[in-house]
């Protein structure tokens, strides 16, 4: 960071050397961010918040981001047969480890950071890699109580893969509303929800015509559903290299398309807006 030899002064009298091109400020007491390179680098508003943990602790986005897209990818290659490649036991640890670890790392930095938001996408991506991870082993025979004489693993069965596709219809509307709520922070972290809330429906209809017995008609959903999820890992890709350079302090200015602007300013006092609510 270049730092002039002649320090700008404050209307508060604390001096102030800026970096404007990376929209950081430099104080006796710290490093402040702009609201637009707050949003940037947390995928958050940026909101006073109590007490000083941003800047007391690493920002643990990028370690989320690292998680999923880790996981994303591998799953999404497996669902398109790349290599000729079928089912996910061998690499079950992306659902249990890879995944969900450091999702569930990110996820707990981020509250007590005060994140709302990323908070919520660390937790949520966690429990679904957790939950859909049961399904891939086989030690746990999930399918069992669907078995018969023409199907011994119960895996083919219309009521095993029907309960399956509902389950996924419940996770895409879930990520739809997730996705509403990052219209408020960039065009790149909005249509990674857009793709992986159709991406699960898709897969929804794979598991929909495996329980009908088209099984070429499940296997093509679930190569659509894996493309839709590779663009997914592609994006969170972009973004995870973007949070880091930005904490590391590369000069880069990759666009990611900021919605902020479209919204009602949120770097306010939280306490004045309480205030004039009680005031009317």
């Amino acid at each position: 960071m270049s730092i002039p030899s002649e320090p700008a002064t404050s209307s508060n009298g604390i001096r102030v050397v800026g970096d404007e091109e990376k929209g950081l400020h430099r104080t006796q007491t710290g490093v402040t961010m702009s609201p637009e390179l707050f949003e940037k680098l947390y995928l958050t508003p940026k909101v006073p918040h109590v007490g000083d943990n941003n800047r007391r602790f690493a920002n643990p986005t990028a370690l989320g981001f690292v998680g999923f897209v880790i996981s994303t990818f591998t799953f999404s290659m497996v669902c398109m047969g790349w290599g000729g490649a079928s089912g996910f036991s061998p690499v079950v640890g992306i659902f249990f480890f890879v995944g969900p670890v450091l999702l569930l790392f990110a996820m707990v930095f981020e509250w007590i950071m005060g994140n709302f938001f990323p908070m919520m996408v660390m937790g949520l991506f966690a429990v679904f890699w957790l939950s859909f991870g049961m399904l891939q082993l086989p030690t746990l025979q999930l399918a069992a109580p669907y078995a018969t004489e023409a199907d011994p693993t119960g895996l083919a069965s219309r009521e095993y893969n029907s309960v399956i596709a509902l389950y996924l219809i419940v996770w895409g509307f879930a990520l739809f509303t997730f996705f509403i709520f990052t219209c408020k922070i960039n065009a790149v972290f909005a249509t990674i929800f857009l793709l992986v809330s159709v991406g699960a429906w898709v897969l929804s209809g794979a598991y929909f015509r495996a329980s009908v017995g088209d099984f070429d008609g499940a296997g093509k959903l679930q190569k659509a559903g894996g493309a839709l999820l590779f663009i997914v890992a592609l994006l969170g890709w972009y973004m995870c290299f973007i949070i880091m350079a930005g904490e590391m302090r590369i000069t880069l200015s990759l666009p990611v398309g900021d919605l902020s602007h479209l919204w009602p300013k949120t770097d306010v006092e939280l306490a004045a807006v309480e205030q004039r609510e009680h005031r009317d």
